[in-house]
């Protein structure tokens, strides 16, 4: 793991996962304290029911503000966010949300792909792009766009992750900036933090 001094510092944080997301999202966001700064945007792939109760049960075990993305909504500092299911998330020049009914993106909608490239293209170098857990190949573009924007970009380890093929998938298309277990990776986000306070 690269030292401090070669943090960046950040302005962001996106997250993908799927299959098995929930827990290392909760092992990941549950130790953060209170009055984290930075703004958390999650994508996790979910069952096109009309509505997520992502919220609910992140509101419950983390100590910062907890909202599902709604259109043109602001990305405010220290909130977590979670993208609702049936839209694409992505974030606009001005840095508030818009959903979108394009087609799907790796059978997913929403795509964690359109949320990494959309915020790479906002935030550029002071973006964190973590990829976790999942079944499919979502993610791995998305991290290459973060990459070229100049991002940070972390994957969980495969070995760790509960399935191990969206890590994979990244690392056949980039070599990321960190690979890191699920307690590696809260870790990081904590310093990040530390840095942009």
């Amino acid at each position: 793991m690269s030292s401090e001094a070669q943090l960046p510092r950040i302005e962001a944080i996106v997250i993908g996962a799927s299959a098995g997301g929930v827990e290392a999202l909760l092992t990941i966001l549950g130790p953060l304290r209170a009055g984290f700064v930075l703004p958390i945007v999650v994508v996790l792939h979910l069952p096109d029911e009309r509505r997520s109760h992502l919220a609910e049960v992140f509101e419950r075990r983390v100590a910062m503000p907890v909202l599902e993305a709604h259109d043109k909504t602001p990305i405010e500092a220290g909130t977590l966010y979670f993208a609702g299911p049936g839209y694409h998330l992505s974030v606009e020049q001005d840095r508030s949300f818009s959903l979108s009914l394009e087609d799907r993106v790796h059978y997913s909608r929403p795509a964690i792909d359109y949320l990494f490239a959309s915020a790479a293209d906002v935030f550029g170098p002071a973006l964190a792009a973590v990829l976790l857990t999942g079944a499919n190949r979502d993610g791995a573009a998305g991290m290459a766009h973060v990459q070229q924007r100049g991002g940070l970009t972390i994957v969980q380890d495969p070995q760790d992750a509960q399935v191990a093929t969206m890590p994979l998938a990244a690392l056949a298309t980039h070599q990321p900036d960190h690979i890191l277990p699920i307690s590696g990776i809260g870790r990081l986000l904590v310093e990040l933090e530390r840095i942009a306070c």
